[in-house]
């Protein structure tokens, strides 16, 4: 299978199990209406699995440009390849998306709640204030980026490593995923939130773009943080892109300071 379409089919693999998870939780008349946040968590964990076991040996299975991006910094992956990977994982995380609202057609009328029925397909913050939704997702992205690392260095039987990391995103997801939703990869949120807002979807409401800059920058700081601690930790370099790297992150967090002062509409709540 050519690489690219592995990125592609895998990411929407994940989107299908992992938004699929959310409509059965969220939507009306749903056999899983109302479930606990673990039955979420464990769903995108099996989600993360099913992708890279369908499609690991083809493209490595990353099914996240932050972790592209991070792979791509520690020097096991072709930066050449990186626009192509992240490209397809995007297409493959709307065409996921899409095959979510096919699965639950008759559920969106259903569906009072606009809310709901975006979270089916997108994150938003518990609280919102941009600094702390964007440290969260750097937080949170960088973890999932250095585990996988680490991971991979370590010898562990043959085809166990999806099963490892999606207990990894369990794990994200019930001990950090409560400010955002963890996102922790910008296909995850972007992908699905263009489905939202392309597909005919009942009563749908808008697809907050005023937050979407979270969940998909968020995690690429994190992921590049990730692999600057790594490379500093493990392999005992520190360059050009580690250097970069902070300064993405830095700027990051800013970026979440100046847009809590120019918010107008009056919803962002204070830290202090």
């Amino acid at each position: 299978m050519n690489i690219y379409l592995a990125e592609f089919l895998g990411t929407a693999i994940l989107i299908l199990f992992g938004g699929g998870v959310c409509a059965n939780v969220n939507l009306k008349r749903s056999a899983g209406q109302d479930s606990d946040w673990i039955v979420i968590a464990a769903g995108w964990g099996l989600a993360v699995s099913m992708g890279a076991y369908a499609v690991g040996k083809f493209s490595g299975a990353h099914l996240n440009p932050a972790l592209t991006i991070a792979l791509a910094m520690d020097g096991s992956f072709s930066w050449a390849q990186v626009p192509g990977y992240i490209i397809c994982q995007l297409l493959g995380g709307i065409f996921g998306g899409v095959l979510v609202w096919l699965m639950y057609l008759p559920h969106w009328k259903a569906t009072e709640d606009q809310g709901a029925k975006l979270g089916v397909f997108s994150t938003a913050p518990a609280i919102k204030n941009y600094f702390a939704n964007f440290l969260s997702e750097i937080i949170g992205t960088a973890i999932l980026c250095l585990a996988i690392m680490y991971i991979g260095i370590n010898k562990i039987a043959d085809g166990m490593n999806p099963l490892i990391v999606g207990a990894l995103i369990v794990a994200i997801g019930l001990s950090l995923g409560g400010p955002t939703g963890y996102a922790i990869n910008p296909a995850r949120d972007l992908g699905p939130r263009i489905a939202h807002a392309i597909l005919p979807i009942a009563g749908k409401g808008n697809s907050n773009w005023g937050y979407a800059i979270v969940p998909v920058l968020g995690p690429i700081a994190g992921g590049m943080l990730g692999a600057t601690i790594y490379k500093v930790c493990y392999q005992g370099q520190f360059d050009i892109s580690c250097i970069v790297a902070i300064v993405v992150v830095i700027a990051t967090l800013l970026l979440g300071v100046a847009l809590n002062k120019s918010n107008k509409s009056n919803d962002i709540e204070s830290i202090y």
